[in-house]
């Protein structure tokens, strides 16, 4: 199972500015998130930034980094010059690691590259993990998909999908921000104008539904943590890191 790891990480977030850089349990979020993508045994692992703190951070724990433009609109488009810049083959496979999902397992990373293995015909592979909570349904950091009975991704939503339904229905999934894409796909996902949704959204994957790529989804083969969105999140995962032990 040959894939790089990629770590698209911007300084500019508007909930949590410098997200990459806040330290939990000692070290920078971005340093957690390498080791993690360095546990899955990718052939490559390396952050994609804009901002030369970021770069300075990652080059001092040993990792590597590389620098991209600032006037990326999403993290694929990003990653889309690190595929140029590496002058990545059409079919090498890219996964997208988002860089506040400091617990996420190593696992998943393998998965959602078998996933893409699985189905040459998918443009992105992604996973999800079923609500246990209503608060999570209407959490609108929360984002919501639906897929079909073969697991193509459908639609996915800040709001509540399906609408008319309750927790105990059992249709109700998280989507997981874990990508994996053949460097083809990223280059052609960067010639894409952005469209209505992805901007009514603010998803960026609904570009790709858009302009009539698919989207193969499973569910995930292990918990995933929530990702640190908010000064609230930040909290929670320092305190799960304690009792780790981390």
């Amino acid at each position: 199972m040959n894939f790089v790891a990629v770590i698209p990480a911007r300084f500019g977030s508007k909930r949590l500015p410098g997200k990459p850089l806040l330290d939990i349990a000692g070290q920078p979020m971005v340093q957690h998130v390498y080791a993690r993508a360095s546990a899955s045994k990718a052939d490559r692992v390396l952050v994609a930034t804009d901002d030369q703190r970021i770069a300075d951070a990652v080059i001092s724990f040993g990792g590597e980094c590389l620098m991209t433009r600032d006037d990326h609109p999403t993290g694929t488009d990003r990653l889309a010059e690190v595929a140029d810049l590496l002058k990545l083959s059409a079919d090498t496979i890219v996964v997208n690691v988002q860089g506040d999902e400091p617990l996420l397992p190593a696992s998943v990373i393998h998965q959602v590259v078998e996933i893409l293995e699985k189905h040459p015909q998918a443009s992105i592979a992604t996973l999800c993990e079923p609500i246990n909570r209503v608060s999570d349904i209407e959490d609108p950091n929360q984002v919501k998909v639906v897929k079909s009975q073969s697991g193509r991704a459908l639609y996915f939503s800040r709001a509540r999908i399906p609408m008319n339904s309750s927790i105990d229905c059992g249709v109700h999934y998280r989507h997981i921000g874990l990508y994996a894409y053949r460097a083809g796909f990223l280059r052609d996902f960067a010639s894409l104008n952005p469209t209505p949704l992805e901007q009514f959204e603010n998803l960026e994957q609904l570009r790709a539904l858009e302009h009539d790529r698919f989207i193969q989804i499973e569910v995930a083969i292990e918990s995933i943590p929530p990702g640190v969105d908010t000064e609230s999140d930040l909290e929670v995962i320092r305190r799960q890191m304690e009792d780790f032990g981390v």
